[in-house]
């Protein structure tokens, strides 16, 4: 990414002013007060930061005394959330601070506050560590972000196996930063992740698990899975997807490459910014092939993949414990990934019970990017998108013709046989055999007739 010579102030940026304001109402009070963190990196980088936060010496009952609206989250670590409005967002205003020991690997024990240069040394990398003062307009920098920056570089601050001790999400999120913003990691802070990645697991899951909620969806996502790999934060996080590394499958765009680079491919080709499901659905649909795999007549097979892996899918995302509606998406994305592969052979039945389902955009999108990693054919995918578009038969998913309520009038006794026959006539409504309820209920009738033990 591009460096920008100067960070400018916009008027119409109401996060931005409401910053500026904080900022100098602070100044006004005679306290330092400079915008700290990812906002100053993102507006070197030209980016529009997602929030702005402030770092100052004035000590957390001053901050609150000056800014009625005001929350204290977090004020035995010095942070003081001042409330803006809908457009501007929250701030929140930190007290210049270093840290005591990290007893939990996550947060420090105790804090003593201090001055601006102490406090940029306890971040975690470089290009987090920098400072912005809005009235002087003019960056801050003890620690030599704004030169790692420019130089694509990706740093702790001092030493790394202090920085990663203190915190062990730190090693996986100077992945995500590596990634995200395209920067080599400093060999000795890599090496430092190397040597620590093993004690990754001191971190909640749930922390893991919004690293990737954070990492997959975004544009550098493959980046980011090279990283882990070369990390080794792969083999400790999603060991099923390390096994997948050196499986070749002979696919015909791509011959030479595994079951691992094929995945990165696919991953690659979906559109624009897939949200979280689809990404991950996608970063797992072939997590089975590795226990499929087998060999008949000469050939490799991975039979029963998609099943296989949809177990594992949900092992995966029971273990970080993602949400049921997640993990059912997900799961859901793995077992069908390749059932539309011959979509234009399918009876309408069968292909529109799939076209009906909520997820099926993310279907197409992952079945789209799956067939151009694969054989380069996307034809079957396209009559997918053409039949959801046009509907050439009527709707998708009409409503049923008949319910369990109108099997009971039939004097059908309740059990099994109600799904059997409301299956039976919802096919053949999607096949078009069935039009109307009159002709619905004389092919449950007829149906009935060849069930043994129902008359």
């Amino acid at each position: 990414m591009q460096l920008t010579d100067h960070i400018n102030i916009h008027k119409d940026d109401a996060k931005q002013q409401f910053a500026l304001e904080v900022a100098a109402r602070l100044r006004q009070a005679g306290f330092e007060a400079l915008w700290a963190g990812g906002c100053v990196r993102d507006l070197l980088l030209g980016l529009e930061p997602t929030d702005y936060d402030i770092a100052t010496n004035a000590r957390p009952e001053q901050v609150q005394a000056l800014f009625r609206r005001s929350l204290a989250v977090g004020a035995s670590f010095g942070v003081i959330v001042v409330q803006g409005n809908e457009a501007s967002g929250d701030i929140e205003v930190a007290t210049f601070r270093s840290d005591g020991q990290y007893s939990d690997g996550r947060r420090p024990d105790s804090v003593q506050f201090c001055d601006a240069r102490n406090d940029a040394l306890r971040r975690d990398f470089t290009i987090n560590g920098m400072f912005f003062d809005p009235v002087a307009c003019q960056v801050v920098d003890y620690v030599g972000g704004r030169d790692d920056l420019k130089n694509g570089h990706l740093r702790a601050i001092r030493d790394p196996l202090e920085r990663f001790t203190e915190d062990k999400l730190r090693l996986l999120r100077a992945v995500r930063f590596a990634a995200r913003f395209g920067l080599a990691i400093d060999p000795a802070t890599l090496t430092a992740i190397r040597a620590m990645a093993g004690r990754i697991h001191a971190v909640s899951v749930e922390r893991i698990a919004q690293e990737f909620h954070k990492m997959l969806p975004h544009p550098s996502r493959v980046a980011g899975m090279k990283l882990l790999r070369q990390t080794s934060l792969l083999d400790e996080l999603l060991p099923e997807m390390a096994q997948t590394i050196g499986v070749i499958q002979e696919k015909p765009a791509y011959p030479d490459a595994d079951v691992w680079e094929h995945t990165l491919r696919v991953l690659e080709l979906l559109p624009g910014r897939p949200g979280y499901t689809l990404a991950m659905g996608t970063l797992l649909h072939d997590v089975g092939k590795p226990a499929a795999m087998s060999t008949e007549k000469g050939r490799i097979t991975f039979y029963h993949h998609e099943t296989i892996g949809r177990d594992m899918a949900n092992r995966i995302c029971r273990r970080w414990k993602l949400s049921n509606a997640e993990t059912q998406r997900i799961c859901w994305l793995v077992e069908y990934h390749q059932f539309l592969g011959r979509a234009m052979q399918m009876k309408e039945s069968k292909i529109k019970t799939i076209l009906a389902e909520p997820g099926v955009d993310e279907l197409l999108d992952l079945h789209e990017a799956d067939a151009m990693a694969s054989t380069g054919d996307k034809s079957q995918i396209d009559y997918c998108r053409f039949y959801l578009r046009e509907q050439p038969q009527g709707p998708i998913n009409p409503p049923m013709l008949i319910s369990g309520h109108d099997l009971a009038r039939l004097g059908v006794k309740p059990g099994p046989i109600y799904k059997l026959l409301l299956d039976h006539v919802r096919e053949a409504q999607l096949d078009r055999r069935v039009l109307n309820k009159p002709q619905a209920i004389d092919l449950a009738l007829e149906f009935l007739k060849t069930q043994p033990g129902d008359e």
